[in-house]
């Protein structure tokens, strides 16, 4: 029996900062590498076949070409304004002996405006959010996109960024209320609530207007949490751990892709994402970790392409029957 469905594809828009990490080489000189949470994201999803757009900020130089020319490698097309200073944003990386990542930033956001496209999946998250000029019209795209398309939101503390702690925090917490999935490291809700238990914090946010909230915790797996209150665990994946850039941008872009697959897209989103079973919920989440232990097994922000992650999930066992 022939489905419903058509031949359009889901469109994506992500709105966010892409910019250059400069990270040490093995003989600890600096190199540049493309980078930035949002533009991670939208990587996964061009290298997965998704028709996906990003807007940010880039200047006209050296740095600016290299980032664009690494997210149109991946298909992604690029909906870039000029910054005031005239340079690309960059973030000094240190890598810690586990190969995790600590950032120092030069970096501007003064995003004039966010184009009106329509889109089936809206995704914001990170520095784009929190940041003065840019993160205002972030908000007010938010909130223009709610109700018309999934809006996905990663918070991605950066407490380096935002010395203003309670201005960080309402903000976030406002654009939790417009979004229908939150993805959040348990790192981003220690900062953000400190004395407060990552999953109660989660439990909470998906009684204010997610469908779904996924706190993640690094090589001990993720929660998922539903707005009726129900939690279920994903296990850790384990994996020979390079470093961990880009892996929670990973797992954001290939939660996206697979609640795409389920049909949870557009203005009936956040009603077919509350529709799905504990057991669909349970495979969305383990498919994004499965996606986000191919990125930490690599050095740098290398997220899987499609055959890379199909054979990722056969080798885990991940869609038995």
């Amino acid at each position: 029996m022939m489905g419903t469905m058509t031949d359009a594809q889901p469109r994506v828009l992500v709105v966010g900062e892409a910019l250059v990490d400069v990270v040490p080489d093995r003989d600890g000189n600096p190199q540049d590498l493309p980078g930035g949470s949002p533009a991670n994201v939208a990587i996964t999803l061009g290298r997965l076949g998704h028709d996906v757009h990003l807007v940010t900020v880039l200047g006209d130089d050296a740095r600016g070409r290299l980032v664009r020319s690494w997210l149109e490698a991946s298909r992604v097309t690029v909906l870039a304004q000029q910054p005031g200073s005239g340079r690309t944003s960059s973030a000094a990386v240190t890598l810690d002996e586990s190969g995790a990542a600590t950032y120092d930033f030069d970096l501007a956001w003064d995003l004039g405006e966010v184009p009106r496209q329509d889109c089936d999946v809206f995704h914001v998250g990170s520095i784009a959010t929190v940041l003065a000029p840019g993160a205002d019209v972030v908000l007010e795209a938010v909130r223009s996109h709610h109700g018309r398309a999934l809006v996905s939101l990663d918070p991605n503390a950066r407490p380096a960024l935002t010395p203003d702690h309670p201005a960080a925090v309402a903000r976030v917490e406002e654009l939790v209320g417009l979004s229908g999935v939150v993805k959040v490291s348990d790192e981003d809700l220690e900062w953000l609530f400190p004395d407060v238990d990552p999953v109660a914090t989660a439990t909470r946010w998906a009684t204010r207007g997610p469908g779904l909230v996924v706190v993640t915790r690094g090589g001990d797996g993720a929660v998922a949490v539903r707005p009726d209150g129900t939690t279920l665990e994903v296990p850790g994946v384990p994996v020979v751990v390079a470093d961990t850039v880009g892996a929670g941008d990973t797992f954001s872009g290939v939660l996206i892709d697979t609640l795409l697959a389920l049909g949870v897209s557009g203005p009936g989103g956040a009603d077919a994402l509350r529709a799905l079973s504990d057991r669909d919920v349970l495979d969305v989440v383990t498919t994004a970790a499965i996606g986000a232990a191919v990125t930490v097994s690599r050095p740098g922000a290398d997220p899987p392409d499609r055959a890379e992650l199909t054979a990722a999930l056969g080798g885990a066992g991940a869609r038995e029957g």
